[in-house]
C-alpha cells in the first residue's frame, strides 16, 4: 500500500523531537548557571551559591522568577508583532537541532533507531536557511517595541548576522567541496572513516568559529544588546517570558552552534581512536551521544572564555572584520581547496 503509515516510526520521531527540544532547553538553562561560574572563576568571586548545593537550582530559580513577573506590553507598540518576535526567535533556535545527527542507530524492539530527527540530504543548507530566519525574530521584536533603542539594536543585529552570514557560507563551501556531500549524516560517516574535517580545513574551522560568534551576538560582538550605549538592546522593552524567550533563544543558538562545529569538523558523535563496529551497538550510540556532548562542553566553555576575555568591538570595526577581513580570507580559502582538490585529482601534474 503507498498509502501505509508506519505509526512505529511517526512514534519514534515524537519521542526524539520531545527528548531533543527538552534536552535543548535544560542544557540552555544550565548554560546560564555555567556562565555565571565561569565569570565568577575569572574575576575571582564566588558566583551563585545560595539556592541549592553550590547553587544548582540558581537556573531553575531565574525561570520561576521571570515566569511569574508580570507581563508588559507597551501601550504604542504593535501588540501582534510585540508577541511574535520572541516567540519566532524562539521557534528558530529549537528548529535548528532538526537534522543533527545526535548518535549512531540504537536497536530496540527489533528496529533500527536512527538518532536523528531528520535525515535530509540538504541538512546544511537547512542550517542556514533556519538561522538566517532568527534575524526576523530580533528585528520584528525590536522594531514592534516602537523603541529607539530597541529599533537601533535590531537593526545593528540584522547587519551584522547578514555581514557574517556570508564568510560563513564561503568557509562552508570549501568544507562542502571536501567532503561532497551536504548531508550532516554523510559527513560524520566520513570522518568515521578517515581524518576529522579540521585536518583539511584547519582556516574554514576558524572562519566559521568567528562567524558563530557574531551570528550567536555573543561578545565580542554584542552590538545588538550593548548595555553601555543602548540599555538593553532589542529587548529593552520586555519582561517576563518574552524576555526569556529572547535570553533562552541566546543560549540555545550558542548549544546549536556547538552541536554544528562539532558535526561539520570534529567528528560529530565519533569518538576517536575507537572502532565502533567491535563494541554493542547500543551501547557505543550512548557513548557516541556522551562524546559529542563533551565536544560541545568544551565549546560551550570557550564561548563563555571569550566573552569575560575580550572587550567589545566598536561597530566600525564589527563591519570591517566582517567585509574586508573574513570574506577575502573565505575567498582565498575556497580558492585554495578547490585547486589542491584539481591537483589531486590530476595526480599532482600541473
Amino acid at each position: 500500500m503507498l498509502l501505509a503509515i508506519d505509526f512505529a516510526l511517526i512514534i519514534e520521531k515524537l519521542v526524539l523531537i520531545v527528548i531533543v527540544v527538552m534536552a535543548s532547553l535544560v542544557i540552555a538553562m544550565y548554560a546560564t548557571y555555567g556562565e555565571r561560574k565561569i565569570a565568577a572563576i575569572l574575576q575571582d568571586r564566588r558566583g551563585p551559591n545560595r539556592a541549592g548545593p553550590f547553587g544548582i537550582l540558581q537556573p531553575v530559580a531565574d525561570g520561576l522568577k521571570l515566569f511569574f513577573k508580570e507581563e508588559i506590553i507597551p501601550d504604542f507598540s504593535s501588540k501582534f508583532l510585540f508577541i511574535l518576535g520572541p516567540s519566532l526567535a524562539m521557534l528558530t533556535a529549537i528548529m535548528t537541532s532538526a537534522v543533527v545527527p545526535w548518535g549512531d542507530k540504537v536497536h530496540f524492539f527489533d528496529r533500527d533507531i536512527s538518532l536523528q530527527i531528520a535525515d535530509v540530504n540538504v541538512g546544511i543548507l537547512y542550517v542556514f536557511a533556519v538561522v538566517s530566519m532568527g534575524v526576523y525574530g530580533i528585528m520584528i521584536g525590536s522594531w514592534a517595541s516602537n523603541n529607539k533603542f530597541s529599533l537601533m539594536g535590531g537593526l545593528r543585529a540584522a547587519s551584522q548576522i547578514i555581514s557574517y552570514e556570508l564568510a560563513m557560507g564561503i568557509s562552508i563551501i570549501a568544507l562542502l567541496m571536501v567532503t561532497g556531500t551536504l548531508s550532516l549524516k554523510e559527513m560524520v560517516l566520513q570522518q568515521q572513516a578517515g581524518y576529522w574535517n579540521i585536518v583539511y580545513q584547519p582556516l574554514g574551522f576558524l572562519l566559521f568559529l568567528i562567524c558563530a560568534f557574531a551570528e550567536c551576538n555573543r561578545a565580542p560582538f554584542d552590538l545588538a544588546e550593548a548595555e553601555s550605549e543602548l540599555i538593553g538592546g532589542y529587548h529593552t522593552e520586555y519582561s517576563s517570558m518574552k524576555l526569556g524567550f529572547y535570553l533562552f533563544s541566546e543560549y540555545i543558538n550558542m548549544f546549536v552552534s556547538s552541536v554544528i562545529m562539532s558535526t561539520l569538523f570534529f567528528g560529530g558523535y565519533d569518538i576517536p581512536f575507537v572502532n565502533e563496529a567491535d563494541y554493542n551497538q547500543n551501547w557505543m550510540a550512548l557513548f557516541g551521544v556522551l562524546a559529542l556532548m563533551a565536544k560541545v562542553v568544551c565549546f560551550i566553555f570557550f564561548f563563555m572564555w571569550v566573552r569575560w576575555t575580550i572587550p567589545r568591538f566598536r561597530y566600525d570595526q564589527l563591519m570591517n572584520l566582517g567585509w574586508r577581513i573574513l570574506i577575502p580570507i573565505s575567498l582565498f580559502n575556497m580558492l585554495v581547496t578547490g585547486a589542491i582538490i584539481l591537483l589531486k585529482q590530476n595526480n599532482w601534474h600541473f
